[in-house]
Order: structure tokens, then C-alpha cells, then sequence
């Protein structure tokens, strides 16, 4: 498997974030760990994901999330 973790290409679902080699979207992990589903109900549910993939998506949430916000802070500056 290549190291790659998120594939976002206009040709895939429109250039929504999907797990690298798959069509399943970022935002499906979340959904599914809000609504209290485990990660192992996830990984059954889209087989095509990898549990490593989900574990660097997590560890990378935080920096997404600070540099997001960064990125609208500046354009509401």
C-alpha cells in the first residue's frame, strides 16, 4: 500500500476527500465515530480502507482542524 492517506481529485466524487484507492469519503469515519460506531463497525462497513489509514486520518485531524480554521480566520480578516 502506498503511503498515502487522502486522494482529493475533481474526478472522484467531485474532489471530495476520499481515503487514497477508494471512493469512500473522510467524512464517513466521522459520521460513523459520531453517531458512536466503532472504528472496527467502519472498516467492515468499507472494506476497501485500510485500519491504518483510519489510525493517520485520526493522529492527522487535529493539525486539519487547526489549519482550517487558520485558513477561515484569514478570510474573515
Amino acid at each position: 500500500m502506498e503511503n498515502r492517506i487522502i486522494n482529493i481529485n475533481p474526478n472522484i466524487l467531485g474532489g471530495t476527500p476520499v481515503f487514497y484507492g477508494t471512493r469512500v469519503p473522510i467524512k464517513n469515519l466521522f459520521d460513523y465515530l459520531e453517531t458512536g460506531e466503532s472504528i472496527d463497525e467502519f472498516l467492515n462497513d468499507f472494506e476497501g480502507v485500510h485500519k491504518d489509514q483510519v489510525v493517520k486520518v485520526l493522529e492527522m485531524s487535529p493539525k486539519l482542524i487547526q489549519t482550517s480554521t487558520a485558513i477561515l480566520n484569514e478570510n474573515f480578516a
